[in-house]
C-alpha cells in the first residue's frame, strides 16, 4: 500500500516491471531473448527517470534533513535569480531594461516594484543570499563528524576522518565540474550548439586545450590574479571559495582538537571576527560561523543527554525560555537583511537605497563588496532559525525540498548551460529579445516565434512564467540525471581512491554510501 505522502517524485514503477520480468509469456517467440531486452529497457528507464522511493514506504528523515532541503531550495533560488536577470536584460516596451531595478532597493530612484519589496525580493533575486547559505551549511556539515569525535575525545578516529575528508574534498568539488564543462564545450563542436557571449575555437582540439588551460588555473587555489571564474560556466565562481573554506575548516578542526570547550568556542568566534572585520574573507567567516553553529548544537544536545551537565554556554542557556520570540525576530531580520541591494559593490550606492542609510554604517571597513557583510549576517540568522521554527523546518523537510537537496550541486552546475542554450532560444521565441551582437544570425530565426504578453508584475510576467513549464522541468531532469551519473559516482570514486592509498586498510569512518547525504550537502 502506498504512503499517503507519496508524490510525483516517488514510485518509478520498478516493482511492477520486476514482476512482469519474472512472469514468462509462452505466447511470445524468442522468449529467451526477452529478459535481456527487458533488462536493458528497465536500465534505460532507471537512467532517464527521476529517482524516487519506489517501494512506497514512509520517508525516514535524518535529524539534519532540513539542511538538505535548505541547500536545495537555495540552489533553486539561484536558478530563479539567473533566469530573472537573463530575461530582464532584454529591452522592455520603454526601451530600457529592468536588470538594475531588480537588484536595487525598493523605492530607489523613485521606482517601486513588487519584486523588489523587502522580503519578497528574496524569491526573485535571492541568488546572492543562497551562496552565503551554501557556505554556512558547508561549514556546518564538514565539521559535524569531527566535532562529535572531539567531544568524545576520539583523537585517533578524528585524525582518520580529517585525513579522509581532506583527501576527498577536491575530487568531490571538481570532478563533477570537469565532466559537466567538458560535455558542454564538446557539444558546441559536435552538435553545433551556439551560445551567446561564448566564442568557440576553430576546432574541438583547440577548444579542449583552451579548456585545460583555463581549468588548471581555475582549480589552483594559490594562484595570484586571473579571472575568478572559468569562462565555460561563469556561475561556478564559488567552487574555489568552497575549497578554500573547506581547508580552513579542516585546519581549525585539527588545531583546536585538543583545546578545552571554552577555548575552542572562543577561537571559532575570533576566526569569524578576523575573517569579517580584520581581513576581507567573508566566505571564510561564513564557513567558520557554520562550524561554530554546529559546535553549539552538538554541545546543547550533549548537555541534555548527560543529564544537565553544563557544556553549553550559560548565557545562551538563560535565553531558552525566550527562544520562540528570539528566533522569529531573528528570522524576520535575516530575511530583510538578505534583501540588501546588490546592483553595485559601493557602500555609497547602498546609502541611497531607502532604509539602508544607517545600516550601511555597520559594514566593516575590511569588506570590499558591502553586500557580503549583510548577506553573511542574514545567512547565519536564517540557518539558526530553520531547525527551531516548526513550520519552517517542515517546509525544508518536504518531498520537493528534499528532492532539490539531492540534486542541488548538479542543479548549480547545469542550470547555466541550459539557460544559455535552450533558455536563450525559448525566451527569444516568446519575446524577450536581447542585444544579439555576434549571434544575430543564430538567434534571429527564434525571435517572436510565439510572442507572449508581458502582462503581470515584473518578474511574474506571462512571458516569463509560461516558459518555465518547459525550462524548469528540463533543468531539474538534467540535474537529477547528472546527480546519478556524475555527482554520486564522483563521491564514490573519491572514497575508493582514498581507500587505495591506505593499502587495503579499512578507514575508521562510515561507509561512503552512509555518508553520501552529508557529502552532498558539503
Amino acid at each position: 500500500m502506498h504512503s499517503r505522502r507519496e508524490g510525483i517524485l516517488d514510485g518509478t514503477g520498478a516493482d511492477a516491471a520486476a514482476v512482469r520480468a519474472r512472469t514468462p509469456d509462452s505466447s511470445l517467440p524468442l522468449g529467451s531473448a526477452l529478459p535481456s531486452m527487458g533488462g536493458t529497457l528497465r536500465w534505460l528507464r532507471h537512467l532517464v527517470w527521476p529517482k524516487g522511493n519506489s517501494d512506497g514506504s514512509q520517508r525516514q528523515l535524518r535529524s539534519t534533513a532540513y539542511l538538505d532541503g535548505l541547500r536545495g531550495f537555495a540552489a533553486f533560488l539561484v536558478y530563479i535569480h539567473h533566469h530573472e536577470l537573463w530575461t530582464h536584460v532584454a529591452t522592455n516596451a520603454a526601451g530600457t531594461n529592468d536588470y538594475k531595478i531588480f537588484e536595487s532597493g525598493f523605492g530607489q530612484d523613485g521606482i517601486f516594484r513588487f519584486a523588489t519589496f523587502p522580503g519578497i525580493r528574496n524569491f526573485f533575486t535571492g541568488g546572492h543570499m543562497a551562496v552565503a547559505v551554501f557556505y554556512v551549511i558547508s561549514g556546518y556539515v564538514l565539521s559535524a563528524k569531527s566535532l562529535s569525535l572531539i567531544h568524545a575525545n576520539e583523537q585517533l578516529k578524528l585524525s582518520e576522518v580529517l585525513a579522509s575528508s581532506f583527501f576527498r574534498r577536491w575530487f568531490r568539488l571538481y570532478l563533477p565540474l570537469i565532466v559537466t564543462t567538458l560535455v558542454w564545450v564538446t557539444s558546441w563542436h559536435v552538435f553545433g550548439v551556439w551560445v551567446q557571449n561564448i566564442h568557440p575555437k576553430g576546432t574541438l582540439g583547440e577548444e579542449l586545450w583552451n579548456w585545460y588551460r583555463e581549468f588548471k588555473s581555475f582549480s589552483f587555489l594559490f594562484r595570484d590574479g586571473g579571472d575568478v571564474w572559468v569562462s565555460y560556466n561563469t556561475h561556478l565562481w564559488s567552487i574555489p571559495l568552497e575549497m578554500k573554506g573547506s581547508i580552513i575548516i579542516f585546519a581549525a578542526l585539527a588545531s583546536l582538537s585538543r583545546a578545552t570547550t571554552k577555548a575552542r568556542l572562543l577561537c571559532e568566534a575570533f576566526l569569524v571576527y578576523y575573517f569579517m572585520y580584520i581581513v576581507d574573507g567573508y566566505y571564510l567567516a561564513l564557513f567558520m560561523s557554520g562550524m561554530l553553529q554546529c559546535d553549539l548544537d552538538l554541545l546543547a544536545r550533549r548537555s541534555t543527554a548527560d543529564g544537565g551537565i553544563t557544556y553549553f554556554p550559560r548565557f545562551l542557556r538563560r535565553l531558552e525560555p525566550f527562544k520562540t520570540f528570539i528566533f522569529y525576530h531573528l528570522f524576520v531580520i535575516g530575511i530583510l537583511l538578505a534583501g540588501v541591494p546588490t546592483h553595485t559593490d559601493k557602500v555609497e550606492d547602498l546609502r541611497e537605497a531607502p532604509g539602508w542609510y544607517y545600516l550601511s554604517y555597520l559594514k566593516p571597513s575590511a569588506v570590499y563588496d558591502s553586500k557580503w557583510f549583510y548577506l553573511s549576517v542574514a545567512a547565519n540568522m536564517i540557518m539558526a532559525c530553520v531547525p527551531r521554527i516548526h513550520w519552517l523546518r517542515a517546509f525544508f523537510e518536504s518531498r520537493f525540498c528534499q528532492f532539490l537537496g539531492r540534486v542541488s550541486f548538479a542543479l548549480y552546475l547545469v542550470h547555466g548551460p541550459i539557460l544559455g542554450s535552450v533558455g536563450d532560444r525559448v525566451y527569444h521565441a516568446v519575446g524577450w529579445v536581447r542585444a544579439l551582437g555576434d549571434g544575430s544570425k543564430e538567434l534571429a530565426p527564434w525571435i517572436n516565434i510565439l510572442p507572449l504578453s508581458r502582462f503581470g508584475p515584473m518578474g511574474l510576467e506571462i512571458a516569463f512564467v509560461i516558459p518555465q513549464m518547459i525550462l524548469l522541468p528540463l533543468t531539474l531532469w538534467v540535474a537529477d540525471l547528472t546527480t546519478r551519473i556524475v555527482d554520486e559516482p564522483s563521491v564514490r570514486f573519491a572514497s575508493w581512491l582514498y581507500k587505495r592509498t591506505l593499502g587495503g586498510a579499512a578507514p575508521l569512518e562510515p561507509k561512503p554510501e552512509d555518508s553520501l547525504p552529508l557529502m552532498r550537502l558539503a
